[in-house]
């Protein structure tokens, strides 16, 4: 759905072939100059994803910044540092998404919340041994720069997108986003762990400062790419045009505004019963989504996989995600967005079940394999889902109400794997509890009507003005 019809793609002379990146941009579903611009920011924001909240940074956090501490309590600290980040971003992602629908300036907010994750992460450079609080305060600047920015981003999808093409569309910035980020941390770890291929100092005696110098220009590098590779989608995205209810005047004070379409929202959320419900349903199973990506190399290092390998493994979900997420967009055109999400929940219980009898590196490879291949179309898939349903004149709060539901999925499937360790005693028996969120998830996923939420949502945009 898109903000005026788009017309279809052609060759200029219609009996001539289309030149072989036409082709390519028309497979990939990113036909126009205005998606290729708009996926381009998952490319760039995705390094951060993967090299600061993934790999590289939780354990120069713990090695390096909490090195004067315990490390049960360096990880505590991390771990308090994500919980603060999802907080700030859950309470203020509705409103200011409200407040960014009401003065159209989706783009606005999204370059302020880049710019804080930009600077916050090229700031890790200067994070020495103990400087625990130092870098935790940037981390928790850096995620919710990164998460905030994604609130706005996302909601922009559903303006530039057609109907026919959302599926399409998601899926593919999902793959540009796995390509950016695995590229950038392949580069991390090549010259980190051989810091001679970039002229550093190299050896086992070296200062402090130069020992850890790889690992923080790879922060640098990571604020870089990120600014660097955003321009894209802010050159070659419009902003929505403004688009206000009957009762409210354009000169009206925009947090008031906001206060009150989330109230009215909150209070027509029956209205909108198919798009809670798919919120509702992404929430519980993206309970276990989010588990399986946090827990794994812990999970990895207790049944005993060395660092290298669960490296290893990380760098297979990104390059293994980004043919099967462009896969995911083809599945939904024939199988339908619903069906194609079910077949992602299906894998990801036959994940946990696989997951609970592994010993070896090459089973955790196979492991990462079998993740790579649903991780980013299951989360694509319902991301399009959703804006499919959410009336474009509050997209922006609507993606807030989003956002808040996504960080309540990365709190409680980590807490009840926690309690499941408790009651099994090992990682091994809490993956199978996993399954539930699957389950449950799906079953309500079952019941969204997709057809009845899309016309809800039209219907909402009908009844507006634009200024």
């Amino acid at each position: 759905m898109a903000d005026a019809p788009h017309p279809a793609p052609r060759a200029t002379n219609p009996g001539a072939p289309l030149p072989w990146t036409r082709r390519v941009a028309l497979a990939l579903g990113l036909h126009r100059p205005e998606l290729r611009a708009w996926s381009m920011y998952d490319w760039a924001v995705s390094a951060m994803q993967t090299v600061i909240m993934t790999a590289v940074f939780p354990i120069y956090f713990i090695s390096v910044a909490g090195a004067d501490r315990p490390p049960e309590q360096a990880t505590q600290a991390l771990a308090n540092a994500n919980t603060l980040a999802a907080v700030v971003i859950a309470v203020l992602s509705p409103i200011l998404g409200a407040m960014a629908d009401f003065r159209a300036a989706k783009k606005r907010f999204l370059a302020v919340f880049m710019l804080i994750g930009v600077f916050s992460t090229a700031g890790m450079y200067f994070i020495q041994h103990g400087d625990l609080l130092l870098a935790a305060t940037l981390f928790v600047l850096a995620l919710a720069g990164a998460t905030g920015s994604m609130t706005f981003y996302e909601s922009l999808l559903p303006h530039i997108a057609d109907e026919h093409e959302i599926d399409r569309v998601s899926t593919a910035a999902y793959a540009m986003g796995y390509i950016g980020g695995g590229v950038l941390l392949a580069l991390n770890l090549a010259w980190i762990s051989n810091p001679g291929l970039i002229g550093l100092p190299t050896g086992d005696d070296l200062p402090r400062a130069q020992a850890t110098l790889p690992a923080r220009l790879a922060f640098v590098s990571v604020g870089v790419w990120w600014l660097l590779f955003s321009i894209p989608m802010f050159r070659g995205v419009p902003e929505p045009a403004r688009a206000l209810e009957s009762d409210e005047q354009a000169g009206a004070s925009a947090l008031r505004v906001a206060f009150s379409r989330l109230g009215e929202t909150l209070r027509e959320m029956r209205h909108y019963k198919q798009a809670f419900l798919a919120m509702l349903a992404f929430t519980i199973y993206n309970d276990g989504i989010q588990t399986i990506i946090k827990m794994a190399t812990a999970f990895g290092t207790e049944i005993g996989i060395a660092r290298s390998d669960l490296i290893t493994a990380i760098l297979i979900v990104q390059f293994v995600g980004i043919p099967c997420a462009f896969l995911f967009g083809s599945l939904a055109g024939r199988l339908g967005t619903k069906r194609s999400i079910l077949l992602g929940l299906a894998v990801y219980t036959g994940i946990c079940i696989f997951a609970y009898g592994i010993n070896s590196a090459r089973e955790f490879y196979i492991l990462a394999i079998l993740v790579g291949t649903v991780q980013g179309g299951t989360q694509a898939l319902s991301r399009s889902l959703f804006a499919s349903m959410v009336p474009k004149h509050k997209s922006g709060e609507f993606f807030g109400f989003y956002s808040v539901f996504e960080k309540f999925g990365g709190i409680l499937g980590p807490l009840v794997f926690s309690i499941a360790i408790g009651q099994t005693g090992s990682s091994r028996g809490a993956i199978l509890w996993v399954i539930a969120f699957f389950v449950v998830g799906g079953a309500l996923l079952t019941r969204v009507n997709i057809p009845e939420g899309e016309r809800m949502a039209r219907e909402a945009d009908a009844r507006t003005r634009r200024v």
